[in-house]
């Protein structure tokens, strides 16, 4: 049974939800986030309060519940609240710069990088060292940071890369002679 699901979501200030079958529309002063929940779940809303239930009390029906319980509820932080993830770029001669939809990256490869960012998706460089990504979607925000980690992760002898900002890279010792 996932614990999970049984806590209720309080709807903060200024944050509508509305259900409409099986979807679900998450309406906030940063945006607005639309998903659809599995067969096996209904969601109940009493005011400010939102439950949410399985239709047949068995594990996957609690395990869809609780899964459906987080999602709710990372959409009703990102339209209030928001997210962000930062990275950074360890190595001589890495950098990035955020030009619009565009993610200019100089990774130590023979050609720049650009990165097309997706809709809903913001970056900035306050140094050349850093990306700050910002999104309302949690799990569309850490798609592009791992995206953007994937074009040069971090070695371990030495730990150049791009690495997450509270990433702890477990460094290997070189070779002797």
């Amino acid at each position: 049974m996932s614990r999970v699901a049984k806590n209720p979501i309080t709807l903060p200030k200024g944050v509508e939800l509305t259900i409409d079958g099986q979807a679900i529309n998450v309406k906030g002063s940063k945006g607005s986030l639309t998903t659809s929940v599995n067969e096996m779940v209904s969601v109940q809303k009493d005011q400010d309060q939102i439950s949410v239930r399985p239709l047949v009390e068995n594990t996957e029906g609690w395990m869809q519940a609780g899964t459906a319980r987080a999602n709710i509820n990372n959409m009703i932080v990102g339209v209030s609240q928001g997210f962000e993830r930062k990275l950074q770029l360890v190595g001589v001669g890495y950098k990035a710069q955020a030009k619009g939809k565009v993610l200019n990256l100089a990774l130590g490869f023979s050609h720049p990088i650009d990165h097309e960012l997706p809709e809903g998706v913001t970056a900035e460089t306050p140094t050349p060292t850093e990306i700050i990504l910002k999104s309302t979607n949690k799990q569309l925000l850490g798609q592009v940071a791992a995206n953007v980690r994937g074009y040069r992760p971090p070695e371990p002898y030495k730990g150049k890369g791009v690495k997450y900002a509270d990433e702890t890279i477990l460094r290997k010792e070189a070779k002797k002679k």
